[in-house]
């Protein structure tokens, strides 16, 4: 199966962008982005379609003629790491079956905790989107593919690349180690506001106010 570092530079970060895009991204923001031409764009656009990692979107509405658009295939998104296999469903299923789904529940919630304590905790007084932009690092380099934007006045991490997404789809538990993780991580109460999972189009989480003492 082929892994994102088969590509080049170029089509990798196309392919970075893509996936941060999922209702399409248009030839002219990929120009801008990767700051080369339009006829290399549509190469390497041509060669990724042919290859079936990339597919055409909906059209976007412009002042003149609708602009095409392109988007990951799932073919496209599994290109992305995910760092877990057929062990980790085998001992998620073996844990359930032995502890129950409640217990399973808080036993994810304590992992994630753990995890996340180890990293350099923020200052008390740290701000929101600083905080958003830390996470954001931390489960990016999980292979989350992650950003930390701003929606309004609310500070988010938004997360393309579920690396629990299929383990997640039968023991839906995981998505408690992620919030206990950014939770012990940044001292924040974190609001799980999209997911995958559960038919989003990407993992999206607010960082909320200070925690007192213990999350739960």
């Amino acid at each position: 199966m082929a892994t994102l570092g088969h590509f080049g530079t170029t089509q990798q970060r196309l392919l970075r962008k893509l996936s941060t895009m999922p209702e399409g991204c248009t030839v002219e923001s990929l120009c801008s982005h990767l700051r080369i031409s339009h006829n290399a764009v549509r190469q390497h656009l041509s060669s990724l379609l042919v290859q079936s990692y990339v597919e055409h979107g909906q059209a976007r509405a412009s002042g003149g003629r609708p602009k095409a658009t392109f988007r990951l295939t799932e073919a496209g998104r599994a290109l992305f790491p995910r760092n877990y296999g057929v062990l980790a469903a085998a001992l998620l299923a073996q844990l359930q079956s032995s502890m129950g789904a409640d217990a399973l529940e808080e036993f994810l919630k304590s992992l994630g905790r753990t995890l996340g304590s180890q990293q350099v905790a923020l200052p008390a007084t740290a701000a929101a989107t600083e905080v958003a932009q830390t996470l954001a690092n931390h489960l990016d380099a999980l292979g989350y593919e992650a950003l930390a934007v701003a929606n309004g006045r609310d500070s988010e991490v938004e997360a393309f690349n579920c690396v629990f997404h299929t383990l997640a789809k039968t023991h839906p538990q995981v998505c408690h180690f992620d919030i206990a993780y950014m939770e012990a991580a940044s001292g924040r109460r974190i609001h799980h506001m999209e997911c995958i999972v559960r038919g989003g189009s990407r993992c999206r989480f607010r960082v909320g106010e200070p925690l007192a003492g213990d999350p739960d």
